[in-house]
């Protein structure tokens, strides 16, 4: 996939300040608006199954990070960091499969493993795990995309192995299917995602 052109790319804090601060105004909400409880990706329950100490069925109370200026340009430099040291390459080239959920430690994988790595990384600069959710959406062509949600007092803040900087929810081109909930690792929920945007067009199958 190419990576996203002509959409927001709030680089400075400030900008994301202004385009947040907008968007309250605006018909699309900060954050995801969050529904039932759903099953876990199929490729996340063999991965759990693989790294159990990643999948704890911990509970904990959801929080949401300060957004600071080092915090903002600690999840720009993670993004960008990892985007560019891994390389991608698909589940089938590498496992001989159509699905396969691992962190890439071979320097090669598909958007699961880009999603992985950002949120062990953040996990290990300190961020809490309520705030890091793994994320499902739908591309333009209506294809499978896995994305990171970072959830902020800014909002929901979404790192892509397809984008080069980090970018409110709202400014992405997805339909946003499910997430990992805030309560729990091992937990899921779906997304309600009723924006009329760019993706306003993909069928909802």
């Amino acid at each position: 996939m190419k990576r996203l052109q002509n959409i927001l790319l709030p680089t400075t804090f400030l900008a994301l300040l202004v385009t947040s601060s907008a968007s309250a105004s605006a018909d699309t909400g900060r954050f995801m608006d969050m529904n039932q409880d759903v099953k876990a990706p199929i490729g996340y329950v063999q991965f759990c199954q693989d790294n159990i100490g990643a999948c704890s069925n911990e509970r904990y109370e959801p929080v949401v990070v300060k957004l600071t200026e080092e915090r903002w340009q600690e999840l720009l430099a993670i993004n960008t960091d990892v985007n560019r040291r891994v390389r991608p390459m698909t589940d089938d080239d590498l496992y001989g499969k159509p699905e396969y959920w691992t962190y890439p430690d071979g320097g090669y994988g598909d958007c699961e493993e880009y999603v992985l790595e950002k949120q062990r990384e953040l996990l290990n600069a300190g961020w809490p795990r309520s705030t890091l959710l793994i994320t499902v959406a739908k591309d333009l062509q209506n294809g499978g995309h896995a994305v990171l949600t970072v959830r902020t007092d800014y909002g929901d803040m979404i790192l892509d192995n397809q984008a080069e900087t980090v970018l409110p929810w709202y400014s992405t081109p997805y339909r946003y299917i499910k997430r990992q909930s805030p309560y729990s690792a091992a937990l899921w929920t779906g997304i309600d995602d009723a924006r009329v945007t760019t993706v306003a067009s993909v069928p909802r199958k």
